[in-house]
């Protein structure tokens, strides 16, 4: 009897001392369970400790819009990224229409636009105009065209698809193949409103989707005709004078050349943060150099 109790006794002080070691403390100050182990940043070992541990971004400028506002836009991000290393930039087109659409609707920081937007855009969408420069709206031919001047009626008349062949305005006997801008496009209705007069394009016209690509399909067409911003004239293409008044920046500033506009930034409210940053420093000297040597005429705030 008396063996039997003393098994009985040596069974329970086991159990006893398994239950002990399941729940003492181990040497680094833990219980034996996985727990996860809290980091500096306030996340855990176990949560993706590269995400925890990363230091936060100091912002981000999303910019789309306009066209024309493309070379200066990007220079600007080099210099602004050169001083703001933590700062995310990028740079978009899709011209005026769609500038005004993205920022109104939140989905970028700042919306170019090569018109004024109406007064329902600025209002729906709470807009604040930031204008920077002035710049003009050039016609433009292939460089061996040999019309370099057409009176406003006969610009109006080809674009409309009423003159047809180069060798009636004086140049080679050739149809004349028209290009123009797409729906969205600032640089678009500037031309139509004011080289136009608010005139129709013909329907046979090559639609391109940029300055840059407008400048480059006239460059390469030897009969072709379309408009890019004065900012963008080269020696690939050969400006035409409008009613003997040449499109250059002298004439644009002054006034004489009429086919003009505004480029402007837009940003819905007033711009806080590094996006307030960015824009002001298109009003500094440095912005106002960048913005002259893109070929535009700045403006000051």
């Amino acid at each position: 009897m008396k063996s039997r109790s003393m098994a009985v006794g040596l069974w329970i002080v086991m159990a006893l001392s398994l239950v002990a070691a399941a729940g003492c403390v181990d040497a680094d100050g833990g219980t034996g369970e996985e727990r996860p182990v809290a980091s500096a940043g306030g996340g855990t070992v176990g949560e993706e400790a590269g995400d925890a541990q990363a230091a936060p971004a100091a912002g981000a400028i999303n910019i789309a819009g306009g066209t024309a506002h493309i070379p200066v836009m990007t220079e600007v991000q080099k210099r602004f990224a050169a001083t703001h290393p933590a700062v995310k930039i990028s740079v978009a087109g899709g011209g005026s229409g769609v500038g005004i659409k993205q920022v109104g609707e939140g989905l970028v920081e700042i919306g170019n636009s090569g018109r004024t937007p109406t007064d329902e855009e600025i209002e729906t969408y709470g807009l604040v105009l930031h204008r920077w420069a002035v710049d003009g709206v050039a016609v433009v031919v292939h460089p061996d065209n040999p019309v370099g001047d057409l009176s406003a009626e006969q610009l109006v008349r080809i674009f409309a698809g009423e003159i047809t062949d180069w060798q009636a305005v004086g140049g080679p006997a050739h149809a004349i193949d028209v290009y123009t801008r797409d729906e969205e496009s600032g640089t678009r209705k500037v031309f139509v409103d004011k080289a136009l007069g608010k005139g129709a394009i013909t329907g046979g016209a090559n639609v391109v989707v940029s300055n840059g690509a407008m400048k480059s399909a006239v460059a390469q067409d030897p009969y072709s005709i379309g408009y890019v911003s004065v900012g963008h004239i080269d020696e690939t293409v050969g400006p035409v004078a409008l009613d003997g008044v040449a499109p250059t920046l002298e004439n644009v500033k002054s006034g004489v050349y009429p086919v003009a506009r505004g480029l402007y930034s837009l940003t819905k409210g007033e711009p806080q943060g590094v996006v307030a940053e960015f824009i002001a420093y298109l009003y500094t000297a440095e912005g106002q150099e960048i913005i002259t040597a893109a070929g535009f005429i700045p403006v000051s705030e």
